[in-house]
């Protein structure tokens, strides 16, 4: 140990730029301020930098007013106060007024230091006097310093071992002291496997977890180690959430305190104005663990389930399940599954609640008609409907074996999942509807919320697919319209204008009547209405801007509705919001924005959720247009089983029109038959619009394909209808190209870079440097600066790297 202390006397690593700080405070005689955690070397900085020159050093913790009384003289005097932090100032007036006096005097220089930034009682004369702040990011070593002190100490560690290293002590000085000693200690001079450096790892971590929790929290008070235990179990936490999990009724108070002991509370403003607070990692680790030495199961398993139930209240059922897991309070996880299970699928979270569903033991589950419903509704959504269907008879079973109340919640639930099981699609739509009027008008049953949107911007193509109705659109809007709007209640409101909307536009019929239909709707649901009938109503008026070759009003209304879903806490509604202006991107050919959307969006390889359709079929479009047919070909395949098992009708034709263009890109003739299917099947349904905006990427295979093969023989009426239809569709199609020329075209004729641009990217992409560049083409290192701007600029890219990536993809390179 011995050689250890020697090595670690040897090996001070100087913080730069706290260094320089220091010293300059030093030479103008200026307070220097000094904050960090415990453990970043403030003491160690002023030690090491006054070196052998006399000081008096003080702690604020014990300090008395008489000790601050310093003689005046004629030598300069260096007073360091450390601890700043223990000071009671609310008790300490006299100490204060004492250090204010030190500050001012030509002959003597104020060193303070602490865990804290400046503290309030201190601002006054910071700003008169004009400190120098160090703070903790000027302590904290980089990878650059942290190898030179395994340099200097001689320890033998890899890369990777360097690199966790860097990682798990955060650069604190203090800590990479405890990992040279205890490197040393254990005896690994010629260094670590990685097996023994995960051992050595978990050894250093528990000796600063001895450190901060014998000389750091011991000296606390108990109330203030109490609420910071209790409260380490959470990420972040709002004042609310504290005052729930701790049981106290001054948690501001106890906050503010904490902010002002140690640099160790982050702070931020929430998007509701409530500020919210994040022990930093360390600390909250260290605060869990001693929680679990100092407390008891049954003392533990409360803090956790008063957590849970603030989070239950606050309507985050995955945080309170969470807590409610750790607390192992199976009733209350039972409770949430439940109360989860009797909303709509587009507001619950059944997907992202589906491993504690599908944990729970089928005797649970056939105890409660509402699980039974929500285990029905969830098997529908993972696509398995032969036990949706197995749950859905278990809850018949139930209400016929039940009477009373019981019976009447599982006729309920019964209700519910006659209309909104994904899998069964709109087959007797109908018919049902009638039945649940009477049902609900009459008092017999009560229909939870039941949306038809699924937070898609459309009803036809929402919740279920409701093609088939757009056969008889007006009859039917006359027939039960407002028997549908009683039986959904607010999801009903503005439904049969936004309904009409939605059909006529994509018959292609008049714009106008689309127009007012679809301004009608959402006035109706913005008066007492859901926000998801509004996203259809902008979703409607945002494709008319499209086709009309406007694409920029159509984000202007796309961006304004996303900022009110935000506001209004629409949160489900943002990710499909986001994918409707990556297609007006794709329009308009701004590839950064695409890219962007591209790194953050749903990836369908990790798991493919129906909720993320919209995203999908975005998606989709991407590849094509980046030329990646492959991916294109193998997401539409998804795409098209999941149509045939929910009975899609809109997404099977959108999947086969899609589909031909990517085999019509990949040279595989089979894309005949596949946008035949596409096109029978839009006819059916005089669906124009389906086809028409697809503009550009599908009018050359609509060009090279015979529309009336096969149609001679048939009746001279049909004959006529199929061929209006089909001109419909190419005028429509036609003039969208026109408007969008570059809408999914992969290559050289999207970016339309020059030849000059194009041979810098092959160099690059061969290794050359910018300079190497120069010299091949004969050019200025600016001229090739300035044709690389150019480049990534069309690409939509940031550096070398991309532009290269991003060319291949293009084809151009």
């Amino acid at each position: 140990m011995n050689g250890t202390r020697s090595i670690e006397k040897d090996c001070y690593i100087k913080p730069k730029k706290a260094w320089r700080l220091l010293k300059t405070a030093d030479d103008e005689n200026v307070t220097a301020y000094i904050y960090g955690v415990s453990g970043t070397g403030k003491s160690t900085l002023i030690t090491r930098y006054l070196g052998k020159r006399k000081y008096k050093m003080l702690h604020a913790g014990t300090i008395t007013p008489e000790e601050l009384q310093i003689p005046e003289g004629a030598v300069r005097k260096i007073i360091v106060i450390d601890d700043l932090h223990e000071l009671i100032w609310e008790e300490d007036d006299a100490i204060q007024d004492a250090i204010f006096r030190l500050i001012v005097r030509e002959d003597v220089w104020v060193v303070l230091s602490g865990r804290c930034p400046v503290p309030p009682w201190l601002t006054t004369i910071r700003f008169r006097e004009g400190f120098y702040i160090i703070d903790e990011t000027m302590l904290i070593m980089d990878m650059q310093a942290i190898l030179k002190y395994v340099e200097q100490t001689q320890m033998v560690l890899t890369e990777a071992q360097k690199q966790r290293l860097s990682r798990e002590t955060g650069g604190m000085a203090f800590a990479l002291c405890v990992a040279m000693s205890m490197y040393y200690e254990l005896g690994y001079t010629n260094g670590l496997t990685d097996s023994e450096y995960d051992e050595y790892s978990r050894k250093v971590t528990e000796q600063m977890w001895n450190y901060l929790e014998f000389h750091v929290y011991d000296k606390w008070d108990i109330r203030m180690q109490e609420f910071l235990m209790k409260i380490s179990i959470v990420d972040t936490f709002t004042v609310r959430l504290a005052e729930m999990i701790t049981g106290t009724n001054d948690a501001e108070n106890l906050i503010e305190h904490a902010r002002w002991m140690g640099n160790f509370l982050d702070e931020q403003m929430g998007a509701n104005g409530e500020k919210i607070y994040k022990l930093r990692d360390h600390m909250r680790l260290s605060m869990q663990r001693r929680m679990h030495r100092k407390y008891t199961k049954e003392q533990i398993k409360n803090v956790y389930e008063n957590a849970g139930l603030f989070y239950q209240l606050a309507g985050d059922p995955m945080q309170a399940l969470t807590m409610y897991e750790k607390a192992g309070s199976t009733e209350r996880m039972l409770s949430i599954l439940i109360d989860n299970a009797r909303k709509s699928p587009n507001s619950a979270y059944f997907y992202e609640l589906k491993q504690y569903y599908l944990a729970l033991p089928e005797e649970s589950v056939k105890k409660s008609p509402e699980l039974m419903c929500g285990m029905s509704m969830l098997q529908s959504l993972l696509l398995n409907p032969e036990e949706s269907e197995r749950w859905y008879q278990e809850l018949r079973a139930y209400a016929d074996s039940h009477q009373g109340s019981s019976r009447r919640i599982a006729k309920n639930n019964l209700l519910y999942l006659e209309i909104g099981l994904p899998h069964r699609g709109s087959v007797d739509m109908v018919n049902i509807m009638k039945q649940a009027y009477r049902l609900v008008f009459d008092r017999q049953a009560t229909l939870g919320e039941l949306s038809v949107t699924s937070n898609q911007p459309s009803m036809m193509n929402g919740g279920k697919d409701f093609c088939e109705w757009s056969k008889k659109d007006r009859e039917l809007a006359g027939k039960i319209g407002k028997l549908v709007e009683f039986v959904l209640g607010k999801y009903g409101k503005g439904l049969v204008n936004l309904a009409l909307a939605e059909s006529f536009f994509e018959k292609g019929e008049d714009n106008y009547e689309v127009a007012v239909l679809a301004n009608k709707g959402r006035m109706q649901a913005e008066a007492g209405g859901k926000i998801e009938q509004c996203f259809v109503a902008d979703g409607i008026l945002a494709w008319l801007h499209i086709i009309n070759g406007k694409v920029q009003e159509a984000e202007e209304i796309l961006r304004s509705f996303y900022e009110k879903a935000e506001k209004e806490g629409a949160e489900k509604l943002l990710p499909n919001i986001q994918a409707f202006l990556i297609r007006c991107a794709l329009y308009k050919g701004e590839w950064s924005e695409v890219n962007r959307w591209m790194e953050q969006t749903a990836d369908e390889n990790v798991e493919f959720s129906i909720y993320e359709r919209f995203l999908y079929i975005t998606k989709v479009r991407v590849y094509i247009q980046r030329g990646k047919y492959d991916q294109a070909y193998n997401l539409l395949v998804k795409l098209q089983y999941y149509a045939d098992v929910m009975k899609r009708t809109y997404i099977r034709i959108e999947c086969n029109l899609l589909m031909a263009v990517t085999l019509y890109r990949m040279g595989n003739d089979d894309w005949k038959v596949v946008l035949q299917k596409g096109l029978a099947e839009a006819e059916e349904y005089h669906f124009v619009r389906v086809i028409s905006r697809e503009g550009a990427a599908i009018y050359p295979l609509l060009q090279a394909f015979p529309d009336d093969e096969g149609k001679a023989e048939e009746d001279a009426e049909l004959v006529k209808t199929h061929r209006q239809y089909y001109r419909q569709v190419m005028k429509e199609t036609e003039n969208v190209a026109k408007s969008y020329p570059g809408y999914l075209k992969a290559g050289k004729a999207e970016v339309r870079l020059n030849e000059t641009g194009i041979r810098i990217i092959k160099l690059l992409a061969e290794g050359y440097s910018r300079i190497q560049v120069a010299e091949q083409l004969d050019m200025t290192e600016a001229n090739v600066k300035y044709h690389m701007a150019q480049a990534y600029k069309k690409l939509g890219v940031k550096d070398k790297a991309g532009a290269v990536l991003e060319a291949k993809n293009r084809q151009l390179i």
